[in-house]
């Protein structure tokens, strides 16, 4: 039984949902100015450039790590390369007090929330200074002053995660809302269904946000869907809806201001799909020569956002080549000092390992690390000597509480 009256017919009609077209939402052009009949959204100066400063932020650190990753430094990274505007200007339209749950690729939001280099560092090198304690994988941020979850490595997981917590907002009823990130190919997950549905049946202040970046890893969009994108999928579930530019910030940013409006005004669920392009590869371990052409990528490399962005400021005098300059070099010495010393730090210490999970260790789990410590007394050689290592010193560690 539906849960509106359906119109009736007396003979077979079949429709496939080409009705159902979205339009894309756009504000700015690739050369900085606006499509006639837009209205930019009112961002003063002072918050254009904390957006844009983000963006270049995010830029950097990506190329920077990359190359560390190359080099043998780190383990394994992921790039939000040519994806900023989508990121940083939803991110932007946001309260700060609203939660964000991120997929992988969402660092911009964390930097435009004021996440540090140094806290990036930290993680990525997993060291005693790290949130995370050094469980997790590189790229796998989180914060709980920034109300920024902690990431985790299954796909889409974090969708219906974000639906429940909205669900306790609205009913804490404090004027907050959660935004959710994900790719397209996540949106081909069960989580994903089962996340819309819910929060439109609970009517839940959360904001589905989809990167349509073209590519599940290898797996372009024609190949994922047959139907008009992601975005008409939230008419299944009687959901507001937009598609928007996603290298376009003015219009991403607008976009969620509206969204959010309809969320924690109304708890009203929305879709957001941001049409962008993963200039980068999937992530380190990824060779995207083999399944897209260079042509392709100059296409979309003509579409920088950071360019755009850049050249609306410099037309309404808020930004210059100077600045640019300068920027862009305190940004490069910033990330290889602050990696520097991140990676001379010690590895969190070893009783951390059985931390955060009982309010008490239970006397198995400590018995199983008594085993573990003995273990390494007996092969030092194949473990680090740590100074703050207990299995070593055989004197306590103390450890750092963080972000979530």
């Amino acid at each position: 039984m539906t849960t509106t009256k359906p119109k009736t017919v007396h003979s077979p009609i079949f429709t496939d949902g080409a009705e159902f077209r979205i339009a894309t939402f756009k504000l700015l052009k690739q050369d900085g100015s606006l499509y006639k009949g837009g209205k930019a959204p009112d961002i003063g100066k002072e918050k254009a450039l904390r957006i844009y400063r983000a963006m270049v932020t995010t830029r950097i650190l990506d190329e920077r790590m990359l190359a560390a990753q190359r080099q043998g430094r780190l383990s394994f990274y992921m790039q939000c390369t040519g994806e900023e505007a989508a990121v940083i200007g939803s991110a932007a339209a946001l309260g700060d007090s609203d939660m964000i749950m991120a997929q992988y690729r969402e660092q911009g939001a964390l930097a435009y929330r004021g996440f540090t280099i140094d806290e990036f560092m930290n993680q990525l090198f997993g060291n005693d200074k790290d949130y995370g304690k050094g469980r997790q994988m590189p790229v796998h941020y989180g914060s709980k002053k920034l109300y920024y979850m902690t990431i985790s490595s299954p796909l889409a997981t974090q969708i219906p995660q974000a639906t429940g917590y909205a669900y306790g907002q609205k009913l804490a009823g404090e004027g907050h809302c959660t935004l959710v990130y994900f790719g397209e190919g996540a949106a081909s997950e069960g989580d994903f269904h089962a996340a819309l549905n819910m929060a439109a049946v609970h009517q839940v202040p959360v904001i589905f946000f989809c990167r349509n970046n073209g590519y599940a890893i290898s797996t372009p969009a024609s190949e994922q869907f047959a139907a008009d994108g992601v975005a008409p999928r939230a008419y299944g579930y009687k959901m507001d809806v937009i598609r928007v530019d996603g290298n376009d910030v003015l219009a991403v940013y607008q976009a969620t201001e509206k969204a959010r409006q309809l969320a924690v005004e109304e708890n009203r669920p929305v879709l957001i799909e941001a049409m962008t392009y993963r200039l980068a590869a999937h992530s380190s371990s990824d060779d995207p020569s083999g399944y897209r052409s260079k042509d392709e990528e100059a296409i979309w490399r003509e579409k920088d956002p950071i360019l755009r962005t850049q050249h609306w400021l410099k037309s309404h005098g808020w930004w210059s080549d100077n600045e640019e300059k300068e920027l862009q070099e305190r940004l490069r010495r910033e990330v290889l000092e602050n990696m520097k010393q991140a990676q001379k730090r010690p590895p969190p210490a070893l009783e951390t390992l059985i931390t955060d999970v009982y309010k008490e260790v239970p006397p198995a789990l400590n018995a199983q690390f008594e085993k573990l410590k003995a273990h390494i007394r007996r092969h030092p050689d194949a473990y680090p000597k740590s100074a703050n290592d207990p299995a070593i010193t055989g004197k306590p560690a103390s450890t750092k509480e963080g972000g979530a």
